[in-house]
């Protein structure tokens, strides 16, 4: 499989090493997950990828990393208790970065127990075998020891035409998925304030690269289009969200683990905002030079009925992470799609084995009566 190679290469120098640590990576084999154990590996680390390899997890994401000596793997779900206590116990991980969920708002719709389960009761439980562990370290691995919550703008609610969330934006979550973000969040400063326990959050914004599972927009559109298909887009395209390439928002969550003040959240964005249809109209544009059907890529596209309750429009103000921890996202938004859309064209294999699984990016998400 070929790599992207733009961010890995260019992000390590970006910030010097920090100390190696053991990390616990849940939702490992996950798009954002992934991101985050090649970079930690690939930054001297070890980890211990949990993942409970749901639908959209796959190990094909991880499988450059897999060979590598600090690495390991535990075919685990958040909401067994035993078996996280047994993989705390047999591993000792200095930190943790939760990134385990259910993410994607139209299937939030069709089924939201099961983002209860995952995101909520899943994020309870980790909480409270992690507490556990951390409690029975000795105290230099205690005062060291972190827990790195991963969560999403879309607990904040929606923007109008103008503005940006920021650490400070009160919560209004409005889908069954955002909501269930929300009360993880909660749920770990509640840990935190209660039991002292040493947290730290994120919010990002939407993130977009190669491994993405083509239910997004972005994988959906490319992956449709060198199908020949239609390339839905919902409603009238005007929704506006803030693009953040997944190898930046890796290297953000990694510096924030290490250097993030305990108690803490940050808001992580691309500072690439852009309305859905123009994204489209830029990949369809890629793909006419990359993979050129017989008329232009964007000549398929279709507008079908919007998702309930799509918010309008996200964007992320990330000062506070930039002034405190130095980063800042680097990857242009066009850049980044040539760079996504030349993976998926060049790696169409990997979509094939998820086609070969039973999965056609059919619509979800429609309310029935």
């Amino acid at each position: 499989m070929k790599r992207s190679p733009f961010i890995v290469r260019e992000a390590v120098a970006s910030h010097p090493r920090e100390i190696s640590l053991k990390i616990l990576i849940t939702g490992g084999a996950g798009f954002i997950g992934s991101a985050v154990v090649r970079r930690a590996i690939a930054d001297g680390h070890q980890v211990v990828n949990l993942d409970a390899l749901t639908y959209s997890a796959n190990l094909d994401n991880v499988e450059d990393v897999a060979s590598d000596a600090g690495y390991a793997f535990e075919h685990v779900d958040v909401c067994d208790r035993p078996k996280l206590e047994d993989v705390f116990a047999r591993h000792a991980p200095d930190a943790v970065m939760h990134l385990a969920a259910e993410s994607h708002n139209d299937r939030a719709i069709e089924g939201p127990l099961d983002f209860v389960r995952s995101n909520v009761m899943g994020t309870a439980i980790l909480l409270e075998v992690a507490r556990n562990y951390w409690n029975g370290l000795d105290e230099t691995r205690k005062a060291a020891f972190r827990f790195h919550h991963v969560s999403t703008d879309e607990v904040f609610g929606a923007l109008g035409e103008d503005g940006d969330f920021t650490e400070e934006t009160p919560y209004d979550p409005r889908s069954p998925y955002s909501a269930s973000k929300a009360a993880s969040d909660h749920l770990v400063r509640a840990w935190g304030h209660t039991y002292g326990f040493p947290v730290v959050i994120t919010n990002c914004s939407n993130n977009y690269g190669p491994h993405q599972f083509p239910e997004k927009l972005i994988p959906t559109v490319i992956t449709r289009a060198l199908e020949g298909k239609t390339i839905p887009v919902y409603g009238d395209g005007r929704q506006v969200r803030d693009w953040l390439h997944v190898d930046d928002h890796a290297e953000a969550l990694l510096l924030v683990l290490h250097k993030g003040r305990l108690g803490e959240t940050y808001c992580i964005g691309g500072d690439a905002s852009k309305r859905n249809l123009e994204v489209v109209k830029l990949i369809c544009a890629h793909l006419d030079k990359m993979a050129p059907a017989n008329t232009p890529h964007a000549d398929k596209i279709s507008f079908v009925t919007d998702r309930p309750g799509h918010d309008f429009r996200y964007s992320i103000d990330s000062s506070k992470v930039e002034a405190e921890l130095g980063w800042k996202a680097r990857m242009p938004l066009e850049a980044g799609l040539e760079d996504t859309v030349r993976w998926y064209v060049d790696n169409y294999g990997w979509v094939e084995r998820i086609r070969e699984r039973g999965f056609h990016s059919d619509r979800l998400g429609l309310v029935k009566a």
